[in-house]
């Protein structure tokens, strides 16, 4: 049978939902609920929603004091610093000063003055945010921080909306994310969804058949700007402040969207040598590599044996 479909905007971008039931109105109710989840989580962890709780907790670092925060916000937070610690800052959502200055920049066509850049750094840096699991509440010990929950958001959105669906009966689905999956049952008779892995053709990237794991994708072979001939990824390096310009996409599957998302970005500032060492005792993540090199693109597999 076909799939039931249902679109709609959240986080600003599309969101798809794929779901095996024959109860259109079952499949109907279901979709309702997951995308008011999404809507939800869009108010908690925005950064363009003016009067979300991310950005009221970013003000909050004018004094510096504690800031009350909900729990998904405060899950959100805790898996990012302890992916920040483990890859020594490769990943840090107190990006934000940053990730400002680059969205100008790619608009404009122009790198961001240096003493600009060097000045956001001043008010990045994940020590900086300061998490008390006791009392559920969250402060920025440096003036001016902005956080910026860019790769790890949608993950945590979509795994929720699964959870929203499978309460509901409908397990046999599958949550496309702008492009990141997040993956329930196999649908009737398939061992698995079909995903295109990085979700372009490539001849070293396989085509799997996936069920209760997430995939996303990050990189610059296809988002990036040309400023003066060089190219500059939409991914900032938060140890620099300067756009990747590494030429690669990666793909993670994962156990849930919220780690996927999250190392898809971690593992490109990292590259693939650092990124091998982090998975060799972390079996349920995959990662597959693409770097571009002259006019050849280059294929590596990180992480356990290629799934079947």
């Amino acid at each position: 049978m076909a799939y039931r479909v249902f679109e709609k905007k959240c986080m600003g971008v599309k969101f798809i939902l794929l779901i095996d039931e024959n109860d259109m109105q079952k499949a109907q109710k279901g979709a309702k609920a997951a995308f008011e989840e999404g809507e939800r989580l869009n108010m908690a962890l925005s950064d363009y929603e003016s009067s979300s709780e991310l950005i009221r907790f970013s003000e909050s670092s004018k004094t510096g004091e504690k800031f009350s925060l909900s729990p998904d916000l405060f899950k959100v937070l805790k898996q990012s610093q302890k992916l920040s610690h483990e890859t020594e800052g490769c990943f840090d959502v107190t990006i934000g000063p940053i990730s400002r200055l680059w969205r100008i920049a790619r608009f404009r066509k122009k790198i961001p003055p240096i003493e600009k850049i060097s000045a956001a750094l001043q008010r990045i840096g994940y020590s900086n945010l300061r998490l008390s699991k006791e009392d559920q509440t969250g402060s920025l010990k440096a003036p001016g921080m902005v956080l910026d929950l860019g790769g790890i958001a949608k993950g945590y959105a979509a795994d929720s909306m699964l959870k929203t669906l499978r309460k509901m009966g409908l397990k046999r689905c599958l949550i496309d994310a702008g492009g990141d999956l997040v993956i329930g049952d196999a649908p009737r008779n398939s061992k698995g969804w079909k995903v295109e892995i990085g979700g372009r053709k490539h001849s070293a990237l396989p085509t799997l058949h996936l069920a209760n794991v997430a995939v996303a994708t990050s990189g610059d072979l296809e988002q990036f700007v040309t400023i003066k001939g060089k190219r500059y990824s939409h991914l900032i390096d938060p140890k620099t402040g300067l756009g990747l310009t590494t030429q690669c996409q990666v793909t993670v599957i994962a156990p849930s969207g919220m780690e996927a998302d999250s190392l898809a970005s971690a593992f490109l500032v990292m590259g693939t040598r650092k990124s091998k060492a982090y998975l060799e005792d972390r079996t349920a993540i995959t990662a597959f590599y693409l770097q571009k090199k002259d006019s050849s693109t280059a294929f590596t597999l990180l992480g356990e044996k290629e799934r079947k």
